[in-house]
């Protein structure tokens, strides 16, 4: 697939893609790497135009809020049907007990195809193939498992208390937060929720 420069509109015609074609839909290998970095300059332009208070700066900058949080939207939506075809994938395969093409998958999507056609061939072996051979269920422990389990994830958030109303921001992260009201509880990113600690718009719990 020839390399596509990570726009709103080449997300949005991605997502186009994946929603009106049955099969799951070739992405560039660096396609990750380029969102990051697209999400990361919209927040930079996003911090720019907030410093700036005009008229102008002020269509712009909710311009440019609108389409941080459309292109949220839109990659979790291409997220979750990716994985859906992914499932189905791993299953088809795990019924027919033959490998399938697997070359449209992106290298963490591959683990996240092999982990589930191993849990899959694992219960039906244990359930599906004993019951056959009139005995009952038994799982068998795999040694793999170990190495397939989530890792922990560092915890980097913290909770806190706000003390006004706070209207929606984006955070170090550049996930999109609020609005809050006062008495709200919310478990954000370290820096961000220290920022508004200092502010005195919030308290630490």
């Amino acid at each position: 697939m020839a390399e596509v420069v990570i726009t709103y509109e080449t997300l949005y015609e991605l997502l186009r893609r994946e929603k009106f074609r049955e099969e799951l839909q070739k992405l560039d290998e660096n396609f990750f790497k380029d969102v990051v970095n697209y999400l990361k300059d919209k927040t930079l332009i996003l911090n720019s135009q907030s410093q700036k208070e005009s008229i102008f700066t002020s269509v712009e900058t909710s311009k440019t809020k609108r389409q941080i949080e459309n292109t949220s939207k839109i990659l979790k939506e291409l997220y979750e049907r990716r994985e859906a075809k992914i499932v189905r994938m791993a299953m088809f395969s795990s019924r027919a007990e033959d490998p399938i093409q697997i070359e449209s998958l992106l290298p963490e999507e591959k683990k996240m195809y092999e982990s589930l056609k191993e849990t899959l061939d694992s219960f039906r072996q244990g359930i599906l193939y004993n019951l056959l051979a009139e005995k009952m269920p038994e799982m068998v422990k795999n040694e793999i498992s170990k190495d397939l389990k989530t890792p922990e994830i560092p915890r980097s958030n913290k909770l806190i208390k706000f003390k006004e109303a706070v209207p929606k921001f984006i955070g170090e992260d550049t996930y999109i937060y609020g609005p809050f009201e006062p008495e709200d509880i919310a478990n954000l990113p370290i820096k961000t929720a220290d920022l508004l600690i200092q502010k005195n718009r919030a308290e630490p719990i």
